[in-house]
């Protein structure tokens, strides 16, 4: 099976679980990070899939080597992943999803790699 992959900027911090801002600055940042990997996904040729569910992988790659929990990082990225089913027309309650850390990159980036389940 095919895999494909884009790879999305560092979530803003705004959307971390922990951070204490306003919700409506939240909500401002949660939509601009679902268009942004809409946008992202449809240039790096996502395009919607017939596919009852999908294996998903996020490989996250912190911007500095401060401690990270991984469930807060995929919390961060919820938005783009939204952004992402929106693009693939596959919801993402239909995926089987991995999370995987790798080394520091400058400014950070979440690299999501997808093939169809079966």
């Amino acid at each position: 099976m095919t895999c494909i992959s884009v790879e999305l900027p560092w979530p803003d911090r705004v959307l971390h679980p922990n951070a204490r801002v306003h919700w409506a600055k939240k909500a401002k940042a949660a939509k601009q990070a679902r268009d942004d990997a809409a946008w992202w996904a449809k240039a790096a040729g996502f395009k919607r899939m017939k596919a009852e569910a999908l294996n998903v992988t996020a490989i996250f790659c912190p911007p500095d080597k401060r401690r990270r929990d991984i469930d807060s990082m995929l919390s961060s990225i919820k938005s783009a992943l939204d952004g992402i089913a929106d693009v693939v027309g596959v919801d993402d309650s239909r995926w089987a999803i991995v999370l995987r850390k790798e080394a520091p990159k400058e400014h950070g980036a979440v690299r999501i790699e997808i093939e169809v389940a079966g």
